[in-house]
């Protein structure tokens, strides 16, 4: 079967991504990544290969060479790069595409969590992230903002390359998916960015679509998240928004976390101060565990180690994003983080709950702003 490459104009080999790459499917071996931990560089990159059916693709030799050198042999040709399709003024279509394209480069970094530097390594939210990036589109830290971007598309059967995959609920893994069943992800630890089955029904499908003309579109917090952040900021007094009351070696965690999710750094640290007193040790009859008193079952729903204080301020930053997303007031998010999401909805506000009416209030006070 020949396939060739129209390489008249960038944006021409770039609308060929999605069919060259489910002809390509078809032949391809299955990928195969490896790194080099003496030198820091990967080999292979984990890019698929075939030997004898390349030939009649241009560029391609006898012997196998992958689809990521074709492509990017022909948007060389072509007088193109990621990047500098911006500038051309895609369609909706375009974007997907050349983000698949910029990040099947990351194949073969290994799975790191919290990695959003393919020099240290990538989770699966920091390769969507880093992927979107390089061809101008800002998306949000995480998986379950990343889910919310973009437009919903309604089952994998209507699913384009470039467009999202989540999983779980709440959403805690996600990909980029390149078509025929098959997505680009850094899967976990112990395990590279590759490219594998779409193996369950994701959550959620997005689809990140680019407005015609050279604007990029950037997908931030709700103004309800943003305003709080900037109250609560601004009453702390110090760098970084992390109260000076905060032991110091804890203030790069809350500061890092709340400007990687978008909530306020003195809220964060209040709810640490409320709920352990800042002991990352801290074990409550209940049963929730360390420096943000996480429970067991929630910290797995967020993919973190309660006991490690760096995973557990992030997971419960992020918890705290969603909550004030959800509800769009930060004494509401702080009811959800003590008393439970159902329970605020159930009584349409802080829940009549002694215990959690006497929390809100305290972790606003130690914070300095208002509910």
């Amino acid at each position: 079967m020949a396939v060739s490459i129209d390489v008249s104009g960038p944006a021409a080999a770039l609308a060929r991504i999605g069919a060259i790459q489910s002809r390509f499917a078809a032949m391809a071996a299955p990928a195969a990544a490896s790194t080099s931990s003496s030198s820091g560089a990967t080999s292979a990159a984990g890019a698929s290969s075939a030997s004898g059916s390349l030939s009649a693709i241009p560029g391609a030799d006898a012997t196998g060479t992958s689809f990521d050198a074709v492509l990017g042999d022909a948007l060389t040709r072509a007088g193109a790069t990621a990047g500098a399709a911006v500038d051309e003024a895609p369609g909706d279509g375009d974007v997907g595409a050349r983000a698949v394209a910029a990040g099947r480069r990351y194949l073969g970094v290994p799975y790191v969590w919290g990695g959003t530097d393919p020099a240290k390594g990538l989770d699966c939210s920091g390769l969507v992230q880093r992927a979107f990036a390089d061809v101008g589109v800002r998306l949000p830290r995480v998986a379950a903002d990343q889910a919310r971007v973009g437009t919903a598309v309604p089952d994998l059967a209507h699913a384009r390359p470039g467009d999202l995959v989540a999983f779980g609920s709440p959403v805690d893994h996600i990909g980029i998916y390149v078509g025929d069943g098959k997505m680009l992800v850094a899967p976990r630890a112990g395990k590279d960015v590759m490219v594998q089955d779409v193996y369950r029904t994701p959550t959620a499908i997005r689809r990140v679509c680019e407005p015609a003309g050279p604007v990029v579109r950037t997908y931030a917090g709700s103004p309800a998240t943003l305003s709080a952040t900037s109250a609560a900021q601004g009453a702390a007094g110090s760098t970084g928004g992390v109260p000076s009351w905060v032991p110091a070696q804890w203030r790069p965690l809350f500061a890092t976390a709340a400007a990687r999710h978008g909530v306020p750094a003195a809220l964060l640290a209040s709810v640490a101060r409320a709920e352990s007193g800042f002991d990352p040790g801290a074990v409550s009859p209940a049963g929730a565990v360390g420096l943000m008193q996480l429970m067991p079952s929630t910290a797995r729903g967020l993919g973190v180690d309660p006991r490690d204080p760096a995973q557990a301020v992030d997971g419960a930053a992020r918890l705290l994003s969603s909550h004030l997303r959800r509800f769009g007031s930060t004494s509401l998010a702080l009811a959800a983080y003590n008393a439970g999401p159902g329970a605020v909805e159930r009584y349409a506000g802080v829940p009549p709950y002694r215990e959690t009416q006497q929390y809100v209030q305290r972790v606003l006070g130690y914070a300095g702003v208002a509910a």
